[in-house]
């Protein structure tokens, strides 16, 4: 299968929506090409959740389309990004898909897999990495790499969240403390018995792969230059599904921005950090409106929907792909109705994948009943 057309370009950079959620399977996966490299960003699909309209095998299906754009286009790129441990942003060698095909011979820019990451990231991570030591490398696998831990000691990332601590919650501010309090306990527990404990993943020379841990740099090739932001909150302060990093690409002026997965962003200070970037194309993460009343509550749902009008307000981009959490349930749009009133009065472009590639989202055709044609 050849990966979708239609590109979307701001000045010399240009990028092919690949798989997002709209199309029928959990994925953000984007190519982004410029005059001097490019990038695969989060090579990655999961089939959809119980909720979603569809029965499990079509869903499987569309996770093995999924995996055929996302294996066509790695033959063009230099360079893959894993912005987090996901399934749905990265594939293991185990996976219905040829991960050689995806990795090999590349350079890859990854999120640290040693510090800022949950326990389940982090054993996801170590799969990964001792897979490509055996399959790309070979070696008798990662066990014996493994490393000291650089540091011993991390700083709280809520410090650097001004305007969320600022915030006036109201009513919800005592829940709020209780909250922000197990999730300081949970960091700290986190950065004692993991990160400062167990071995670390150096990065790997494996043959023509070569693996680099970039969180918080920039690459530049030729004129391009890539900057990884982060370690951010996956959601909420203190979520518990981890961290990533977003990925700004500049060239001559012009820039793209890859949220990865910030929920929205729900967080003021991703916000602010977006309109201070202000970049000509955006691609977002929506809140998980499908977990509506139960990971995701009112209060964590208005600061999205305020945050997203925000960047549509107060940066230059258009359009703004909104898609991956928010097209797994029919009911998006009804959820972010202010987000989508305001792009239309200040004519901005908010889009899913599916609608910058000509297509409905497909949660709404399954949710009529419409069976896609696979």
């Amino acid at each position: 299968m050849a990966y979708p057309g239609r590109a979307l370009r701001v000045g010399n950079i240009k990028a092919r929506l690949l798989w997002f959620d709209s199309l029928g399977a959990k994925s953000a996966c984007v190519l982004v090409e410029t005059p001097d490299l490019r990038l695969l960003l989060d090579p990655g699909a999961a089939a959809m959740q119980p909720s979603y309209p569809l029965p499990g095998e079509l869903k499987e299906r569309l996770r093995l389309r999924a995996y055929e754009a996302i294996q066509a286009a790695a033959k063009r790129a230099d360079v893959v990004v894993i912005t987090h441990y996901h399934h749905d942003h990265h594939v293991r060698f185990d996976f219905p898909i040829d991960a050689r095909a995806i990795y090999g011979g590349k350079i890859i820019w990854a999120k640290d897999p040693n510090c800022y990451i949950n326990k389940s990231q982090w054993d996801r991570a170590r799969l990964l990495y001792d897979q490509m030591c055996r399959k790309l490398g070979g070696l008798a696998g990662l066990e014996e790499l493994l490393e000291a831990p650089k540091r011993t000691s991390f700083k709280d990332p809520l410090k650097d969240l001004a305007l969320a601590v600022k915030r006036d919650f109201g009513d919800y501010r005592a829940r709020r403390e209780e909250l922000l309090a197990k999730g300081r306990a949970w960091l700290e527990k986190l950065a004692k018995d993991l990160w400062a404990r167990r071995g670390w993943v150096p990065e790997l020379e494996l043959g023509g792969t070569h693996v680099e841990f970039v969180d918080g740099q920039e690459r530049e090739i030729g004129k391009t230059i890539v900057r990884f932001v982060g370690p951010l909150f996956h959601g909420i302060e203190y979520a518990r599904v981890g961290w990533v990093l977003a990925v700004v690409v500049e060239r001559g002026g012009s820039k793209l921005i890859y949220s990865s997965d910030l929920q929205g962003p729900v967080i003021e200070d991703y916000a602010a950090w977006l309109v201070r970037e202000d970049p000509g194309a955006l691609i977002l993460d929506g809140p998980p409106t499908y977990l509506f009343g139960y990971m995701l509550n009112r209060v964590n749902l208005s600061r999205a929907v305020e945050n997203i009008c925000f960047l549509v307000r107060e940066t230059k981009a258009d359009p703004i792909i909104l898609d991956h959490h928010l097209l797994r349930e029919a009911r998006y749009a009804e959820r972010l109705a202010e987000v989508y009133r305001l792009a239309k009065r200040t004519g901005k472009r908010v889009l899913t994948a599916a609608e910058w590639l000509g297509q409905e989202p497909l949660v709404l055709r399954a949710a009529r009943g419409e069976l896609p044609t696979l």
